[in-house]
């Protein structure tokens, strides 16, 4: 049964706009973004947008202030977005151009078209793919979501294909049929966000014993939001990933973070820290580290990560709803060396 399902399951097709320069292209997985619209789809293309047949989800990105590095959020504990979900996928005639011609190659085995062919065309229950309701409804089904194919979780969608009136609610013994909460943690999948290079001086190679500062320009992190919107229902939801703090981890633990924490807030222009200014290096940053030895002949990995509070809102619901925050980091080698005393 779920092989023969798989002929007619494919990989979400989505349709993402990129806010700041209108580009939209299909996604094939998270952090794939070929502009290529995946094969079987029922997708074209209507001038710079790519479609998904009758349905399809199309995702706009806004925010996320300056810089090129972008990179996925990763979640806290164990949370994903679902690896599956129900939508329209088909209109009447569609869901014909998809069925007859497998019936017709005879690839999945008689008893099982005669049985698919008494469903959808022969009136047990619908008759002729049910276009007399062109128009009136959608023929729904399963999507995996992108990056979750071959993962174990996209085969708990294994309802067959079924209609959906306008206007009314999927059937409720169908729990992954999407919702403005499941556009929702969809939309989360694709957050994008500022990769976290941090600036550290004094320039060149720190110092023993001597505090680096550590900081980042105004603008680098502000809110970004990520709406994803079902047009053939008029559903939406909009997921915000707001920066509230950047972590910073040494790379040994023959050094001291400042604050003690490690955690340097985020400030609300999107600066953190304060910038190194000759005259200051025998200041206390607000922001840094201090190495208590040298790396010798190599660096110390120093991590920065910054720590995004996430919530959503959407069509029907009243107030920002929390999902789980996200983290991203990354690392950047850090040279220390003694300080040079000179003998007079």
């Amino acid at each position: 049964m779920r092989r023969r399902r798989g002929a007619l399951v494919v990989a979400g097709a989505v349709v993402l706009t990129v806010a700041a320069g209108g580009q939209a292209y299909a996604k094939k997985g998270f952090g794939d973004d070929d502009g290529e619209t995946p094969p079987g789809t029922g997708g074209g293309r209507q001038g710079d947008t790519l479609t998904a047949g009758a349905a399809g989800i199309s995702y706009t990105r806004s925010g996320g202030g300056g810089g090129n590095k972008v990179a996925p959020l990763t979640a806290a504990g164990n949370w994903t977005p679902p690896p599956c979900y129900y939508a329209p996928k088909y209109t009447p005639q569609e869901l014909e151009d998809t069925l007859v011609p497998i019936w017709q190659a005879e690839s999945t085995g008689h008893e099982w078209d005669l049985s698919q062919k008494k469903k959808y065309q022969d009136g047990e229950p619908y008759k002729d793919f049910n276009k007399d309701k062109a128009g009136k409804g959608f023929w729904w089904a399963s999507y995996v979501t992108p990056g979750f194919e071959g993962d174990p979780g996209s085969l708990a969608c294994d309802q067959e294909i079924f209609w959906v009136d306008k206007g009314d609610p999927p059937p409720a013994n169908i729990p992954q049929a999407i919702t403005p909460e499941i556009l929702a943690q969809l939309a989360y999948g694709e957050i994008r966000v500022p990769g976290t290079e941090v600036e550290l001086a004094p320039g060149g190679e720190s110092k023993v014993n001597l505090p680096t500062w550590v900081w980042l320009e105004k603008a680098k992190f502000t809110p970004v939001s990520v709406t994803a919107r079902v047009d053939a229902l008029g559903v939406e939801a909009t997921t915000t990933a707001e920066p509230v703090s950047l972590r910073i981890e040494p790379g040994t633990a023959d050094a001291r973070t400042l604050p003690a924490s490690g955690t340097c807030p985020i400030r609300d222009d999107g600066s953190i820290g304060e910038p190194y200014a000759p005259g200051k290096a025998d200041r206390t940053p607000p922001c840094g580290v201090t190495y208590l030895r040298s790396s010798r002949e190599g660096s110390f990995p120093l991590r920065a990560t910054v720590t995004w509070k996430v919530h959503w809102t959407g069509t029907g619901v009243n107030g920002e709803q929390p999902l789980p925050e996200g983290s991203f980091g990354a690392e950047q080698d850090v040279v220390v060396r003694e300080v040079q005393s000179v003998n007079r």
